[in-house]
């Protein structure tokens, strides 16, 4: 049954139509980001023996990282072309075809022969399969977005578009809580031989189930109004770049030092508390497990706090909490304790979600609703490129050039600073662009003078 009551007149869905909505988008992203830690993880702890063996460890880490930074570069692929269709044909469909590609990739890499058994062709595969991850992930959040806050009321966009955001903590927590049961069954020949692969393995099982979900759902209300006004953009990839540079700029900039302050603190983290620190793999793992199981909890209540008090400034205000916490962080472990690591990764994880909670609100909003696939799509991606997927390659050639880990910490300040200034191009919320007829909105509204209720 609909309902149709709010003070902007827009039809809303049922609430059945947007738990379901909620839960799709939440689990979807959940299993591709499961898929991502998974090999995030493994190019932290084994690639670098398995798949790019160096008399230097530094050396295979660093080669390790380099796939991992693929699935980033690739990203912005699926952001253009899954982008452009999902305002174009739809966002369920665009968000099955993600699911599946993704899937099929990660189950992929579980059956790969190492570098000790087919030689170069093993890491070439690696790469290939890393991108095509890439591209599948560039291509699902945008959408995911989408799927559950254009179902809800958009004056709780925060607390509704963070379903997307859930995903990442939660695949994560997913990906290592398995590789943390592994490493206690097994031992470490055994995992490095076999054990890592069922990790992998696994995915086909939890697409299967994804898609399952996936498939019971209508398409979003938005888009169904857009489609029956015939305000679908025919070019919304050149629209975006014409019409919405300064949001497009924002929504980038606003991106970087989250995806640095996680890649930190739960992959970067694993090397420098088992190289550095000395300590073991199952509890490096385990202090990242108590940190991205929190933010399950806390990335939702961001972004419904969010809705309460100005988007912007939470999210700018937490943005300088990140460029200073690294500081108190590594001096806070220098001794190797375990107890003041994962107080430090908890601390850094709920700063992190903080500005997670609210960003996808926050990217969102900054595009009118017939664009928002492409423009979201296209700010979560290029910002991945300069933020995500470098990141744990500076922070390895730092570690290795400099033996300090004051470089490290510096380099989060500055992107910190991105970030902030990201936000203050950005613009506050605007629900009126929801309602119906307002689909051939092209430009939003300049970016407010003064804070408002976000």
């Amino acid at each position: 049954m609909k309902r149709t009551s709010t003070s902007t007149d827009k039809p809303l869905a049922g609430k059945a139509a947007v738990r379901r909505a909620f839960f799709a988008s939440l689990t979807g992203t959940a299993l591709e980001w499961y898929d991502f830690a998974i090999y995030s993880a493994a190019a932290a702890l084994v690639f670098g023996d398995l798949f790019f063996p160096s008399e230097d460890p530094t050396t295979g880490t660093l080669l390790a990282f380099s796939t991992y930074a693929v699935g980033y570069v690739s990203r912005p692929l699926g952001g253009f072309v899954f982008g452009r269709l999902g305002d174009v044909i739809g966002r369920k469909k665009v968000l099955i075809a993600t699911l599946v590609l993704i899937g099929v990739a990660t189950f992929l890499i579980g059956l790969l022969p190492t570098y000790a058994t087919i030689g170069v062709a093993a890491p070439i595969m690696l790469v290939l399969l890393r991108f095509a991850q890439g591209v599948g992930v560039g291509g699902e959040w945008g959408g995911a977005v989408l799927l559950s806050s254009e179902f809800g009321d958009p004056r709780r966009r925060g607390f509704y578009a963070s379903a997307a955001q859930i995903g990442p903590p939660a695949g994560n927590l997913l990906a290592n809580g398995v590789l943390a049961t592994l490493g206690v069954l097994l031992t470490e020949d055994q995992f490095l031989s076999w054990g890592w692969r069922v990790a992998f393995l696994l995915s086909g099982v939890l697409v299967g189930f994804g898609l399952w979900i996936r498939a019971k759902l209508e398409e979003t209300p938005v888009f169904k109004a857009m489609a029956a006004e015939e305000t679908r953009p025919e070019a919304p990839i050149r629209e975006v770049f014409a019409t919405h540079r300064r949001a497009l700029a924002a929504a980038i900039l606003s991106r970087v030092a989250p995806d640095v302050l996680y890649a930190l603190f739960t992959v970067f983290v694993l090397t420098y508390a088992t190289g550095e620190l000395e300590m073991s793999r199952g509890s490096a793992l385990a202090a990242v497990l108590i940190g991205s199981s929190l933010q399950v909890f806390l990335i939702p209540l961001a972004g419904a706090l969010s809705d309460r008090i100005n988007r912007r400034l939470l999210y700018g205000v937490s943005a300088v909490a990140a460029g200073i916490w690294p500081f108190l962080f590594f001096l806070m472990v220098g001794g190797g304790s375990w107890p003041l690591l994962t107080l430090g990764v908890v601390v850094a994880l709920a700063i992190h979600s903080l500005m997670y909670g609210p960003q996808a609100a926050f990217i969102a909003e900054q595009f009118a609703p017939r664009l928002r696939y492409t423009g979201s799509s296209l700010a979560y991606t290029l910002a991945g490129v300069i933020g995500g997927a470098i990141a744990p390659l500076l922070f390895t050639a730092l570690l290795g050039a400099y033996d300090s880990w004051l470089p490290l910490a510096l380099y989060l300040a500055v992107t910190a600073a991105v970030t902030i200034t990201g936000i203050c191009l950005g613009r506050d919320a605007d629900s009126s662009e929801d309602e119906p007829g307002k689909g051939k909105a092209q430009q939003p509204s300049a970016p407010a003078p003064t804070a408002t209720t976000g």
